[in-house]
């Protein structure tokens, strides 16, 4: 990994020249010593602690203080990885809401960039959340802080119509200044052309091998989720070797091109 840190200008040429860009998440300062050691270019504190960390079965208990400190923590660990926080639930329902808590990711929480999940709905925070030099993800697609909403887990922009939902949503949502797309359980011929079609890095967990990059969740990465683990995650950790190898094989196959799969993605 380059010595020097990596920023939203750094992800933009590394789409720019074809380049794939491997984010996981981590959720404590061991673990993202790991992940940046081992040339992880995002590092993501997902509101998936909530679940993963917490013991959850969703992630809409997740809240404000629980994703400051988790991501005050990573931040202590990382090194030259961009550091991403989730906005959790309810915590931008409000234009003010959203400007108050994306400050306390940054400057509590010590985050680069933070992640919030929506659709043309959130173009007024996202705009007045870059217009105030808050570096923005928007994530589409399945949105799981919406699971009670929609119904469960579920593939979004399979018919054609919330297909060019999803793709005129990520039109909208550049355009008012995100910095970042994040495609969650997104059939991956969609997935691809909304990637050419908007000029930011778009990242897919679950969208296909055509995206700029991929997310997976660590704990999904190495193996440890209980129960039944996602269709489009996959166990690094299975052919043994250590946690930090683990890794580094997720950063080589993204970038190779040879994760995700067939087998870890959706038509």
């Amino acid at each position: 990994m380059t010595a020097a840190p990596v920023t939203v200008s750094t992800l933009r040429k590394m789409k720019t020249s074809s380049e794939k860009i491997a984010v996981l998440t981590a959720y404590d300062a061991t673990f993202a010593h790991v992940l940046d050691d081992a040339g992880v270019e995002v590092i993501l504190v997902g509101d998936s602690l909530g679940m993963v960390v917490q013991g959850r079965e969703s992630t809409v208990s997740v809240s404000m203080d629980d994703m400051v400190y988790h991501t005050r923590a990573v931040a202590q660990g990382r090194k030259n990885s961009l550091l991403m926080a989730d906005m959790p639930f309810m915590s931008y329902a409000t234009v003010e809401d959203g400007l108050h808590n994306a400050a306390r990711l940054m400057q509590e929480g010590g985050a680069h960039m933070v992640k919030l999940e929506g659709n043309a709905n959130q173009v007024e925070i996202v705009a007045r959340l870059t217009a105030n030099g808050v570096p923005v993800c928007a994530h589409l697609g399945l949105r799981p802080q919406f699971v009670h909403k929609i119904g469960g887990y579920r593939v979004q922009g399979r018919d054609e119509q919330s297909a060019r939902g999803l793709m005129s949503d990520a039109v909208a949502l550049e355009a008012a200044g995100a910095d970042l797309l994040l495609l969650e359980c997104v059939p991956q011929n969609l997935a691809a052309d909304i990637t050419q079609r908007v000029s930011i890095p778009v990242i897919g967990i679950g969208a296909g091998v055509h995206c700029d990059g991929q997310v997976l969740v660590l704990h999904d990465l190495l193996g440890v989720t209980p129960g039944q683990r996602p269709r489009f995650s996959k166990d690094f950790l299975a052919d043994g070797g250590s946690v930090y190898q683990a890794v580094v094989e997720y950063v080589q196959a993204v970038k190779e091109g040879t994760f995700p799969g067939p087998d870890h993605s959706f038509n």
